[in-house]
């Protein structure tokens, strides 16, 4: 049977004996162990909110991350485990008896494969949102990606589904598209260092994108949650400088 339960690495804030009393927002944070969900975490806690993370009890790439490992990553966060695409899970464990002020979500499918996709880039988020707006959430900050604006994929159809069930649910949205992640291009890094040649499609010069870095994405994620002139609004977000070709990445 699945190992279930709730673990806190929440500190007390200085001079307050009731968290209700925080400046913060109370949060709930899917897809936290992955790199971008990590960051979002700790820019959140760092910002005094209050963080709930749901995770498997074998979380991360390969399922190699043990409960204990988990709650160490999300410091400051409180943490339950169980199968975010088991509604009953979801109802019992995690809404009930709480109160959410909004959710955020860096969760997406490992695979990208047409049951995963639907199971967790659709329905697992539909089934999230419709407990939320049930429990009275008002508000929800989702990434998803750039590449849905030409969905070929079956991945990239079920984020658009999502996206537009958010857009209809009545909550406050923001949907953040980023363009490119550093981790993605740094690819080739390797092969190149052991002598091998660095690939370009055509002259290299048929695309180009403005990676942004972790930390980056995290910290616009959570000004989502004040900045007004962020809501309601499908976000495509890209880092500071020009836009960089595969030629220029190579080079």
């Amino acid at each position: 049977m699945e190992d279930r339960g709730c673990a806190s690495t929440q500190q007390p804030l200085p001079n307050q004996t009731d968290l209700s009393a925080s400046k913060g927002r109370h949060i709930l944070f899917l897809g936290g162990t992955g790199t971008i969900g990590r960051a979002t975490v700790a820019a959140l806690v760092a910002r005094e909110h209050r963080v709930v993370c749901v995770a498997r009890p074998k979380a991360g790439a390969g399922r190699k991350l043990s409960q204990g490992n988990t709650t160490a990553l999300l410091q400051g966060a409180e943490v339950c485990f169980g199968d975010v695409t088991n509604p009953t899970f979801l109802a019992e464990q995690v809404f009930r008896d709480r109160q959410f002020d909004a959710i955020v979500s860096c969760m997406a499918s490992r695979t990208g494969e047409p049951q995963d996709a639907w199971a967790i880039d659709y329905q697992a988020h539909a089934d999230v949102l419709s407990l939320a707006k049930a429990s009275g959430v008002t508000q929800m900050v989702l990434l998803s990606a750039i590449c849905v604006q030409k969905p070929r994929l079956v991945f990239q159809q079920a984020k658009l589904a999502f996206e537009k069930e958010l857009i209809n649910s009545g909550l406050t949205y923001s949907i953040v598209r980023p363009t490119a992640f550093f981790k993605s291009l740094a690819g080739q890094v390797e092969r190149v260092k052991n002598g091998k040649p660095f690939f370009l499609f055509g002259d290299g010069t048929l695309t180009a994108c403005k990676p942004i870095s972790d930390s980056d994405l995290a910290a616009y994620l959570a000004d989502c949650l004040k900045d007004a002139s962020l809501h309601n609004k499908i976000l495509p977000i890209g880092g500071p400088g020009p836009a960089l070709t595969p030629l220029a990445q190579g080079e």
